[in-house]
């Protein structure tokens, strides 16, 4: 029996590498972008739309942005830096930090699942950023995945491919495999080029200079 997918799709390097590793395991797949009034929205959607066409998927934005109205961190809000000190893990997670995002996107994917027959929701959980957010770790999927059993009548999965992944082997994993790097948009400002200098940008930059892809870090910085 064929299955279907939900894949909840920003643009950034952990949802297209999760999309690139699981694709060939789903019939029909459904990518997920949303518009929470983030700074880098537009960013976001233009590099999911080109992503979806390259693996020949779906693609839906799903406006939440009234969200943006609750939320007070750097990640919509233009007046406040965002971080750069990727080691300061706890004062990293309070500068953009948005309330519930997680839950909020697995539980409207579980809503598109449970009207629509999707089997999983694919999400791009990893090991690094479960370090620093606790909504990135195998015991948030699981007690979703718990919800869902009451919540639903599809009883969709949520899998996270990257689980266990630090952002060194995800990388690794997109090299090995040939995804698409070069689609890859996951500045926390957004522009024409990353930034190189906030949270996202450096984890990025790092594991593709440990990885030795100096190719990519011409074309995205």
């Amino acid at each position: 029996m064929v299955k279907n997918a939900i894949i909840l799709l920003s643009g950034g390097l952990d949802s297209l590498v999760s999309l690139g590793l699981v694709r060939k395991n789903y019939g029909s797949v459904l990518a997920l972008t949303f518009d929470y009034g983030q700074r880098s929205a537009q960013y976001e959607i233009d590099a999911s739309k080109q992503i979806a066409k390259h693996y020949e998927i779906h693609h839906q934005v799903v406006s939440l942005n009234w969200l943006k109205d609750i939320t007070t961190t750097a990640l919509v809000n233009d007046n406040i830096n965002v971080p750069t000190n990727i080691n300061d893990y706890n004062e990293s997670m309070k500068s953009v930090w948005v309330p519930n995002r997680n839950g909020l996107f697995l539980n409207v994917a579980g809503c598109f699942a449970d009207a629509q027959g999707y089997d999983d929701i694919i999400i791009g959980a990893n090991k690094e950023e479960g370090e620093t957010f606790s909504d990135n770790t195998q015991d948030f999927i699981d007690r979703v995945n718990a919800e869902f059993e009451y919540s639903t009548l599809k009883k969709p999965k949520i899998i996270a491919p990257l689980i266990n992944y630090s952002k060194n082997d995800i990388v690794r994993e997109a090299l090995e495999n040939k995804i698409p790097l070069e689609l890859v948009k996951s500045c926390y400002v957004g522009g024409d080029k990353h930034c190189g200098e906030c949270e996202s940008c450096q984890r990025l930059k790092h594991a593709l200079q440990y990885n030795g892809a100096s190719e990519y870090l011409r074309i995205l910085f």
